[in-house]
C-alpha cells in the first residue's frame, strides 16, 4: 500500500484534498465547493459544519479504499479566519467572513491606546484592514458580541481548527499569527502586549514541522498543526538549495509580493503603501505587500464584456503583440487604477468609452496592474538586495500581457514559472515528510 500524506488546501471558493506521495506527487486530488449560509448578522459566511464533515468523510473513504495508507494529515487554509471553542470544544459562533463589513465598529480607542494605528500597525506589521486583521475579530467580538465571548474558551486559527478536529490539541503556528492579525510584536518577535490587556490568551506557537499523533478511525497518523496558505506556498521554494535571491508573486484575486530575504524591519512608509510581513513556519518575517489587483481584473473583465458585447473570457483568446505592448508602454498612461493605493474595487463603465477595442483596453489594464506589481516588488527590497528571480505562481503565470510587460518593465531579472503546482499544499505536505515513513 502505497504512503501518502494528506493535505486539506482551503480556500475562499475551492476546498481540496490532495494525497502526495513518498516523492511528493500528487496521486489523488479532489476540489470540491460549498454553497455559503449566513451569519447571525446575515452576512455571507462559510458553511463549516459542511467543510468538517466533508474533510472527516474523505479521510474515511481513503482509509476504507485501501489503496494509499495515510501517514500524515495536514492543513493549509486562507487567513483572516477564527474558531472560538468553549470548555467543552465546542463552536461558538459562525465562521465569520473577513471580507464583513465593520463601518459601525470604531477602533479609534484602541489604536490611541497602543501608540496610535500607523506605529500598532508598523509594530504588528497589521495595515488597519478590519475583519482582515484576526486580532481585531477578537476584539470586536468581545465588545460587541459579549453573549459570545462570555463562553469563549479557546481561540484558533482556521488551520489550527481543523488540526484540531483530530487532535483536540489547542495548537498556534507562526504563519497564521503572522499573517496580518495585529497579534504579533514583529519588533520583539512575540505576542503583542495588547492581548494580556485584554485578558485574550492564545496558545504558545509551534514550529510547523511539530506534529501530533492520533488515532483516526483506527489508524495512528501524524496530524500538523497547519498553515496560512500564502506563507505555505513558498516554502517548496525555500527548500530548494540552489535559489537565488528571489521575490515571489502569489497571483489571484489578491496579488500577493513576498520576500523571504529581507532583513530590515517594516517602515511606516512601506506600511501606508499595503506592505506587510508574515512569518515562515520557522519564525522568520517575509516582508511582503498585499494588493486586491485579481479583484480589479474580474470586475473589468466583466464590464469589458457588457461594453464590448463580448464574452467575459475574451481575454483568454488575445493573441500577444509585442507592438501594442510598447506603445502601452511609451504612452505610459493611467486610466484604472489610482496613482496611489487602491481603494475603490468596483468597475468604472464609463472609462471605457476612451477605447475602441476590446483589445486596447485590456492591455491598458494590464499594464497598469503590472506597474503596480513592480511598485511593490520595489517597495519590499532591502537597501543592498541582490534579487535575481521572479517567480510567479498563480493565475497571472498564464497571462502573456503580464509576463511580457513585466518583462520590458523589469529587465535585469529573470521570470520564472515555478513548474511546481499546488504551492500552498505542497509546502503543508513537505512539513509532514519525516512522518511519511
Amino acid at each position: 500500500m502505497n504512503k501518502v500524506i494528506a493535505i486539506f488546501d482551503i480556500g475562499k471558493t475551492n476546498k481540496k484534498i490532495l494525497l502526495f506521495d513518498q516523492n511528493f506527487e500528487v496521486v489523488y486530488e479532489n476540489s470540491t465547493r460549498f454553497d455559503e449560509i449566513v451569519d447571525d448578522d446575515n452576512y455571507p459566511c462559510d458553511d463549516i459544519e459542511s467543510i468538517e464533515n466533508w474533510i472527516q468523510n474523505e479521510i474515511l473513504k481513503t482509509q476504507e479504499k485501501g489503496e494509499y495508507a495515510i501517514k500524515a494529515i495536514n492543513f493549509s487554509t486562507h487567513g483572516a479566519t477564527l474558531v472560538y471553542l468553549d470548555q467543552e470544544g465546542n463552536r461558538i459562533t459562525p465562521l465569520y467572513n473577513y471580507l464583513k463589513p465593520l463601518n459601525q465598529v470604531d477602533f479609534s480607542g484602541f489604536y490611541d491606546k497602543y501608540g496610535g494605528v500607523n506605529e500598532f500597525s508598523r509594530k504588528t506589521a497589521s495595515p488597519a484592514y478590519g475583519m482582515l486583521n484576526s486580532g481585531l475579530q477578537m476584539y470586536w467580538l468581545k465588545n460587541y458580541k459579549p453573549y459570545y465571548w462570555n463562553k469563549v474558551e479557546t481561540i484558533l486559527h482556521y488551520p489550527q481548527y481543523l488540526s484540531y478536529l483530530f487532535t483536540k490539541k489547542i495548537t498556534a503556528d507562526f504563519t497564521s499569527i503572522g499573517a496580518h492579525t495585529a497579534i504579533w510584536d514583529f519588533d520583539t518577535m512575540n505576542y503583542h502586549k495588547w492581548l494580556s490587556e485584554e485578558n485574550i490568551d492564545l496558545p504558545e506557537p509551534v514550529n510547523g514541522k511539530e506534529a501530533v499523533f492520533a488515532d483516526v478511525n483506527g489508524e495512528k497518523i501524524a496530524i500538523g498543526s497547519g498553515l496560512h496558505d500564502s506563507s505555505a506556498s513558498i516554502i517548496p521554494l525555500l527548500k530548494k538549495n540552489d535559489v537565488n535571491e528571489f521575490i515571489l508573486l502569489s497571483t489571484g484575486t489578491w496579488i500577493i509580493t513576498m520576500n523571504p530575504f529581507s532583513k530590515e524591519t517594516l517602515t511606516d512608509y512601506q506600511l501606508n503603501h499595503n506592505c506587510l510581513c508574515f512569518m515562515t513556519p520557522e519564525k522568520q518575517q517575509i516582508k511582503s505587500s498585499m494588493q486586491f489587483l485579481g479583484r480589479i481584473h474580474e470586475v473589468y473583465l466583466e464590464a469589458f464584456s457588457k461594453h464590448f458585447k463580448v464574452d467575459i473570457n475574451t481575454h483568454l483568446q488575445l493573441d500577444l503583440d509585442k507592438i501594442l505592448c510598447d506603445e502601452i508602454i511609451t504612452n505610459d498612461a493611467r486610466v484604472f487604477l489610482a496613482e496611489g493605493m487602491d481603494t475603490h474595487f468596483e468597475a468604472k463603465p464609463e472609462l471605457l468609452n476612451n477605447f475602441d477595442t476590446y483589445e486596447n483596453a485590456y492591455y491598458q489594464l494590464v499594464y497598469e496592474i503590472a506597474k503596480k506589481v513592480l511598485k511593490a516588488i520595489a517597495l519590499i527590497l532591502d537597501r543592498n538586495n541582490s534579487l535575481k528571480d521572479i517567480y510567479i505562481s498563480g493565475g497571472f503565470n498564464k497571462n502573456k500581457m503580464f509576463i511580457e510587460f513585466l518583462t520590458l518593465l523589469k529587465p535585469d531579472v529573470s521570470l520564472k514559472i515555478p513548474t511546481i503546482k499546488n504551492e500552498s499544499a505542497l509546502g503543508a505536505a513537505l512539513l509532514m515528510k519525516d512522518y511519511l515513513k
